[in-house]
């Protein structure tokens, strides 16, 4: 049985590896040089899930300021590391990163077509509170979805679809 994945910070020398994960998606991807500013920036958490020396997954949190909210701008699990609770553990871990940053709630988008992510955001507990026509560059539409940091609070500022 494979050694539990870590989660920590992203480091430089992850830069190839993140890259590699991006590369399994058709599009939207972070470059080189994306991945490199968001290492360097103090307003976003790029973090990473590792095992026996290789990296599994990552997420990347945006926190604008003089925002109440941060938003999930990616997150990424290796295809041979998904089924086993990776795509959660990041999902939870992006919670923790918005809400000790002083964040009330997290956002993020998702393919319309993309029921798997969509099926995890949901059984996390985020609501679906906008349609995103045409939101991705190869014009397929999106879902904005939103959940509160806050312990017991279930209300959005924004209505669900």
């Amino acid at each position: 049985m494979p050694s539990p994945a870590r989660l920590r910070d992203a480091r430089p020398d992850d830069l190839p590896a993140l890259l590699a994960l991006e590369a399994g998606f058709p599009g939207d991807r972070l470059s080189a040089r994306q991945f490199r500013h968001h290492l360097g920036n103090p307003r976003a958490r790029l973090r990473v899930a590792a095992a026996g020396g290789r990296l599994l997954g990552y997420h990347l949190v945006l926190l604008r300021q003089g925002s109440a909210w941060a938003r999930l701008y990616s997150i990424a699990v290796d295809p041979a590391a998904r089924g086993q609770g990776l795509g959660r553990r990041l999902l939870a871990d992006a919670g923790r990163q918005a809400a000790a940053a002083g964040r009330t709630g997290l956002r993020l988008e998702v393919r319309q077509d993309n029921r798997a992510a969509a099926a995890l955001y949901e059984a996390a507990g985020y609501h679906r509170v906008a349609a995103l026509p045409a939101y991705y560059e190869d014009g397929a539409p999106g879902w904005r979805y939103a959940r509160t940091m806050t312990k017991g609070l279930r209300k959005l500022n924004e209505r669900p679809c």
